[in-house]
């Protein structure tokens, strides 16, 4: 399987990527927890179906020191008794504003009350950000079929 374009080959697509690179690392370098950012990665990774980001997630929030059982369960986070009440905060907002289109009030008050609670106002503008930038990607991905299954933790950084 192949990549129906070559982002990290084509001088655009790398001037592109790098723009959108640094803006992720004003993100990353905030006080938002590192786990948060990966949970919430691949929270909306697994619900855009980007088997890229998945992939890449997955295995930078292991090196990280993330748990397996942490990472099984986020599809199911709901259900599940291993996230802090910040962090199911943090899912919820990640599902709610990855699927906009299909909620008719979008991100709901209660959400980000819930989200308001548990993050200061920096943490927040670097939460929506985490989610808004893993959609673009989600979405660069999964249009040109970037094949997953070979990244590298820090691949990329």
């Amino acid at each position: 399987m192949e990549a129906r374009l070559n982002l990290f080959g084509n001088p655009l697509a790398e001037k592109f990527l790098r723009y959108i690179n640094s803006a992720g690392k004003v993100a990353s370098d905030s006080t938002l927890p590192t786990a948060t950012q990966e949970l919430v990665k691949l929270r909306a990774s697994q619900i855009n179906g980007c088997g890229f980001c998945t992939d890449m997630h997955t295995k930078d929030a292991a090196a990280a020191g993330e748990t397996a059982q942490r990472l099984h369960l986020v599809a199911a986070w709901r259900e599940a008794k291993v996230f802090t009440d910040a962090e199911r905060a943090a899912l919820e907002l990640t599902e709610q504003g990855t699927r906009i289109a299909d909620a008719a009030g979008g991100v709901t008050d209660e959400a980000w009350a819930n989200a308001a609670k548990h993050y200061d106002e920096d943490q927040l503008v670097a939460l929506v950000s985490v989610i808004a930038l893993i959609n673009a990607y989600n979405r660069l991905n999964c249009i040109i079929q970037q094949p997953a299954g070979d990244y590298q933790p820090g691949q990329f950084g």
